[in-house]
């Protein structure tokens, strides 16, 4: 039978070999942490290396992603669907084994993680998730929900101060299920960080209300062994495990920053082997200690013993069985056609000339109500987002009941959370902020688009009619940008309709993350024909039309369609012929076929203007060299918001004449 440091060394030789293979990885991180995921993977993690989706499975986050390769080999070991050659592969175009983890490529792998800090804060959101399902589904006679959520972190995981953000929420929900294994080895890239580190990291997760645990000798099983079962004792409180390591331990490049970054070198590399009494040739594992890790047959009994758990509950409880099923495989109420089809004839009847904000507030009125899973929330503007509904109960950590969340001024750490709630299955989140604080949260939003999270973000005050509040608070490069993003939909809808179908679209979409940009100030109701209402989820439609080809299109977003409208009309009545596109969602009209792009956008019509309160160079892509773009070239201005419109030059008057001098 091998010893454990045996076990743990075969993370070691495989990370080492993988890396040199490569020429390219992190190897102190796997060699420093390699007793630790030999104590938490070997005894008492729960899962299914066969089945990766399992409900009840423990979580793990690796939050110090460039450590991947030490994941990649307790994947590999335990006997998920990863192979040696995949292990070979890493780091390699197309590999299952790339530079950081990636969730959907990778089986195994919970959540793609690299930025530091945000791995510890979905995790967050992972563990969150958990509680409330257990609350919700677990009855005094049948528990099924009941797992852990772990993470790996290092120093540069709480230096980011997303971290902070998500650590100290942690602490007031209460998460007790949520237990975080701190590598502290004292290094980071750029050498020892006593120079830029020397918190007590102790003291500020005690004040957060975690359990902390340690420091203990993250190199010594026993220690491990048993502050893992100390952490898992404790059930009201998240646990800090502070282990105490040696980056790169083994080699001669131990507890310094020069192997955190790059291969240890062939003849490093040789002896390291040879100091950690690893004799195997490379890419290689003993039978004996390929045996001791391997989790399958452990994994398919836990789950088997799982499933007849749950098939009493569904016998006993078959309405909750149900319902847990339905949301953990994200799939939307059996009625929903009939809830989205609801709320867009409401908004078509009622014809309001309201702020889109509100708008979008009407809309949830309808979802939160008939969808159970939808999760809201806001970064401390819940009444100017409009993100709480009649049917929003304020969660409460004492019974872990409700379905609306108080973040805090925490943009970033409530996107890192969201994410993790996404990830997790059972919920669909959405919370708000306004739209120039998107800027805070961009990383997370990243990294939604890169895993394909659920989750929606109510960005408002989305323009220069924010007003008295100034530049500062007036969001001018944020909206195009956001669009630049890959994966993600932005929408920046003009109405009432245009936002009930943005909502629609956003749920619907189950693997891409979606911001709404919304307005502060009212904006008219726009009437249209059944067929534009089912056109609006293509993401861009004609609107307004003219007899014939036309020789001029004006298209605008949000706030602007108004305007545009109306400057359409008078272009109109001097005998023009103009056409009036509405653009809702430039990623959804882009994925549109050739034909339905060309019947509203038709290339020979080159006379076109594009309008929106933001920076205009984005909309250079469709109106090409012979058209114009009326947007902002620089910030805004604290003033009413109708007289900064006048001042920028967002009005019908000052569009018309930019068509006019377009048309010649």
């Amino acid at each position: 039978m091998p010893t454990r440091r045996q076990c743990a060394n075969a993370i070691r030789a495989l990370a080492i070999d993988a890396i040199e293979k490569s020429r390219s990885g992190h190897p102190g991180a796997p060699l420093g942490m390699a007793d630790m995921a030999e104590a938490l993977w070997r005894h008492g993690f729960k899962h299914n290396p066969a089945d990766p989706g399992w409900m009840d499975r423990d979580r793990f986050v690796l939050s110090n992603g460039h450590a991947s390769m030490l994941l990649y080999a307790v994947l590999y070991l335990t006997g998920y669907d990863l192979s040696m050659d995949d292990i070979r592969n890493f780091r390699q175009l197309g590999s299952r084994t790339p530079g950081h983890p990636e969730c959907h490529v990778t089986p195994g792998v919970e959540m793609t993680t690299g930025p530091l800090g945000q791995g510890i804060s979905s995790a967050v959101g992972m563990a969150l998730a958990e509680k409330m399902l257990a609350t919700r589904f677990n009855t005094p006679e049948h528990t099924v929900i009941d797992h852990h959520t772990y993470v790996f972190l290092g120093d540069g995981c709480l230096m980011e101060g997303v971290s902070h953000e998500a650590c100290s929420l942690a602490g007031v929900w209460g998460l007790g299920k949520l237990i975080a294994l701190y590598d502290s080895n004292g290094i980071s890239i750029d050498g020892k960080i006593d120079g830029w580190f020397t918190e007590d990291v102790a003291a500020r997760y005690k004040a957060y209300g975690w359990q902390v645990i340690g420091p203990v000798d993250g190199h010594d099983a026993g220690a491990l062994d048993a502050a893992l079962a100390e952490a898992r004792a404790d059930a009201d409180h998240p646990s800090l495990i502070i282990c105490k390591t040696h980056i790169g331990f083994g080699s001669s490049k131990a507890d310094s920053a020069s192997c955190h970054g790059s291969p240890l070198g062939v003849d490093v590399a040789a002896a390291t082997c040879a100091a950690l009494g690893w004799h195997q040739p490379p890419f290689s594992v003993p039978d004996d200690i390929a045996a001791a890790w391997d989790a399958r047959e452990a994994g398919k009994k836990a789950e088997a013993e799982w499933q007849a758990r749950f098939d009493a509950y569904r016998a006993a409880c078959p309405e909750l069985a149900a319902e847990l099923e339905r949301r953990m495989k994200g799939d939307l109420p059996a009625d929903w056609a009939g809830i989205a089809a609801a709320m867009i004839q409401k908004a078509v009847d009622a014809g309001e000339s309201i702020a889109t904000r509100v708008a979008s507030k009407k809309a949830l009125e309808e979802l939160v109500g008939n969808l159970p899973e939808m999760l809201g929330g806001s970064a401390d503007l819940t009444g100017s987002v409009g993100t709480k509904t009649s049917h929003s109960v304020d969660f409460d950590p004492a019974t872990c009941t409700g379905n609306y969340l108080a973040y805090g001024v925490r943009e970033f750490g409530m996107s890192a959370i969201m994410n993790g709630l996404a990830l997790h299955g059972g919920f669909i989140p959405y919370a708000g902020t306004f739209m120039v604080f998107s800027d805070y949260a961009k990383n997370a939003l990243r990294l939604a688009a890169l895993m394909g999270t659920r989750a929606v973000w109510v960005f408002t005050h989305d323009s220069i009619g924010v007003g008295e509040d100034g530049p500062t608070h007036q969001p001018v490069e944020q909206v195009p940008g956001l669009r630049l993003m890959p994966g993600l939909d932005v929408w920046r809808p003009c109405d009432t309709v245009e936002t009930a179908v943005a909502w629609q679209c956003a749920l619907e979409n189950a693997h891409r993350p979606t911001c709404l940009s919304l307005s502060r100030q009212n904006l008219p109701f726009v009437s249209r024909d059944g067929a534009q209402v089912q056109a609006i989820a293509r993401g861009g439609y004609v609107l307004r039309d003219c007899d014939g080809t036309p020789e001029l299109i004006l298209m605008a977003t949000g706030s602007e369609v108004g305007i545009t409208l109306e400057a359409a009309e008078a272009l109109t009545a001097e005998g023009r012929k103009v056409r009036v596109v509405s653009m809702p969602c430039c990623e959804r009209f882009d994925a549109q076929d050739a034909a339905y792009r060309e019947s509203v956008l038709p290339d020979a019509v080159r006379a076109r203007v594009a309008v929106e309160a933001a920076a205009a160079d984005y909309w250079r892509k469709y109106v090409g060299l012979d058209g114009a773009v009326l947007g902002m070239t620089t910030f805004g201005a604290s003033g009413p918001g109708k007289a900064l419109a006048e001042h920028f030059g967002f009005t019908a008057a000052h569009l018309a004449d930019m068509a006019r001098r377009l048309l010649g």
